[in-house]
């Protein structure tokens, strides 16, 4: 829900919003069945008053909390193919309990001294509560299914070919504080607008992080010796760090035309500095972009620049909790050309808009993704590219409603600092070098399609259709050199479909005194992931009594069903 207002003479305004969900009826439909109780609240508000005509003092506020409460019971998952298909049983012991609090304010006032010049001073601080604890026991069995067509006994056990458990442990605790002054300004003199900014941000965190993991297969504790109990996976921290940053950008937009075309050229100036690492930054950039006096309604542009992305806290950490004090930026060099198209189609508007990209990568700071969680390797040890072509169209397919539909094509690949590895035979070794492998956001191709129609006798029924797909997305076993995003995850495929009733609307009103009260009204019932595709999001990897490891995959969920109400008063 949402509320707003302003004071009779409207020097004062105010905006708010709260929202509350839970995801628990989604979670249920998950392979791992258990007691969820997931909710999330926050509420945000926006308020400004006019000192004066020419000075305004706003305020920002924001609060979140994410809530996370798991008690896990047992799953089963049928994998492999169809000339080894298997399967996996697990029951679990214990649960997990998260907690994520954000809040953030802010204060601006803003200056307009005259019609050409504008200045606003920006004081801000932010807040995050991170609370991340559970001990998770797992109990796995690995069988062999039938396969034999016909069989009455088709899909069910042969045999045991697995047997294990994991034990997996945390209690991890951030606590962050980042404050903020800036000055950002804005001065208009003939085609020239000017803009300037300057930040200083100074960043406080407490980190501490007890986690281990402790696997067991067939009665060994892995990585398995003779003298001790070891455990697969061990993480302590307990750090506190603070740094500072200076910040500040300069940028002029210049407008100008010919005879034959319209010109807008955008160039400027970034500057970071950062008294962590002691890395000063200097990022220039520039687009252009013209529209040619053709009878067609195009608009070409092209960019190209120096991006710099330096690293937040999460980056510094390497996966055994150190700090790294001597980490750099991430750099990137970007090129880009595009255009957009604007054209008539059965007699209705349309837009296609094209855009192709180089980026040349350095001084990259690895990560693998863990189900939802990224891990850093808190160094700058790689080089990479990225190059693609977006496309999308959009328009009046059915006339009075939108839709659009998007194809993006790209390939995004990293060279690891030494990452070589040497194979040992009773003959020879061989040193091998990967090369450029892919990142795990390397996926090939995304397309999109929205669709929306109505009743041409009573549009107040409607349908709207909703087509996803990307192809499969690199992935590896954890802490592989050698098989680093070496596989690839299933296509990602999904198919939403909707239908709506208008209820009340500018031209059907109602006379009843309690439904006149509203603006407007509508009805949807939604169905998404019409198919029921098991979509895979990530693999949990496990070792049979060979050490031989399985990749299993967590899907997401399948067929749900959303009914929504909507009411504007």
């Amino acid at each position: 829900m949402h509320f707003e207002g302003a004071s009779k003479n409207h020097r004062f305004t105010h905006i708010s919003g709260l929202r509350y969900k839970t995801t628990k009826y989604l979670l249920n439909s998950l392979e791992t069945k258990g007691d969820y109780n997931p909710s999330f609240i926050d509420f945000q508000t926006f308020l400004t008053y006019d000192i004066s005509e020419k000075i305004e003092l706003d305020f920002l506020g924001n609060y979140a909390q994410n809530k996370y409460l798991f008690v896990p019971s047992s799953r089963k998952t049928a994998f492999g193919n169809i000339n080894i298909p298997l399967g996996l049983t697990v029951y679990f012991d214990g649960k997990e309990i998260d907690k994520f609090t954000t809040l953030t304010g802010a204060f601006s006032l803003n200056h307009k001294i005259n019609s050409n010049l504008e200045i606003k001073w920006i004081g801000s601080a932010y807040r995050t509560m991170e609370k991340e604890t559970y001990d998770i026991q797992g109990q796995y069995f690995i069988n062999e299914l039938d396969k034999e067509l016909g069989s009455n006994n088709v899909g069910d056990s042969l045999m045991n070919i697995g047997v294990g458990t994991y034990l997996d442990h945390a209690r991890n605790y951030l606590d962050a504080y980042v404050f903020s002054f800036s000055n950002k300004g804005i001065y208009i003199i003939n085609d020239n607008t000017i803009k300037w900014g300057l930040n200083y941000q100074r960043e406080i965190f407490y980190d501490k992080i007890t986690e281990w993991r402790m696997l067991d297969s067939a009665g060994y504790s892995l990585p398995y010796t003779d003298s001790i109990v070891s455990v697969s996976n061990y993480l302590k921290t307990n750090i506190h760090n603070s740094t500072n940053r200076i910040t500040g950008y300069l940028q002029n937009n210049y407008f100008f035309e010919n005879d034959s075309a319209l010109f807008n050229l955008t160039y400027g100036v970034r500057l970071n500095y950062w008294d962590f690492n002691k890395e000063f930054l200097v990022s220039p950039r520039a687009s252009i972009s013209f529209e040619p006096n053709w009878k067609k309604d195009f608009v070409f542009r092209f960019s190209s620049g120096f991006y710099f992305q330096p690293p937040f806290y999460k980056e510094l950490r390497d996966i055994n909790g150190n700090v790294n004090y001597n980490i750099k930026a991430q750099k990137s060099i970007h090129f880009l050309i595009g255009s957009d198209y604007n054209f008539k189609l059965w007699n209705r508007p349309f837009k296609l808009i094209t855009e192709a990209y180089y980026k040349i990568l350095r001084d990259l700071i690895t990560y693998e993704i863990d189900n939802v969680r990224i891990s850093y390797s808190g160094e700058n040890n790689a080089n990479g590219y990225a190059v693609g072509i977006d496309m999308k169209i959009n328009g009046e397919f059915v006339k009075g409603v939108d839709s659009w539909a998007s194809l993006s094509v790209m390939q995004t690949e990293e060279d690891i600092i030494n990452d070589s590895y040497t194979i040992l035979t009773d003959s020879f070794s061989v040193e091998f070098h990967p090369g450029y492998i892919p990142r795990p956001t390397d996926q090939r191709v995304n397309f999109g399609l929205f669709f929306q129609d109505y009743l041409p006798r009573n549009p107040s029924y409607k349908m709207h259709l909703n087509l996803l797909f990307g192809s499969r997305l690199p992935f590896g076993p954890p802490n592989s050199v050698q098989f680093r995003n070496a596989f690839r995850i299933p296509p990602y495929r999904r198919v939403d479909i909707g239908f709506s009733k208008v209820l009340i609307s500018e031209e059907k009103k109602y006379e009843s005194k309690f439904l006149s009260k509203f603006n407007s009204a509508w009805i949807t019932l939604e169905v998404f992931n019409l198919l029921g595709t098991n979509n895979t999001i990530s693999y949990m990897w496990i070792s049979d009594i060979y050490n031989r490891k399985y990749a299993i995959p967590n899907y997401l969920t399948s067929r749900r069903l959303n009914l929504k109400l909507v009411l504007n008063f």
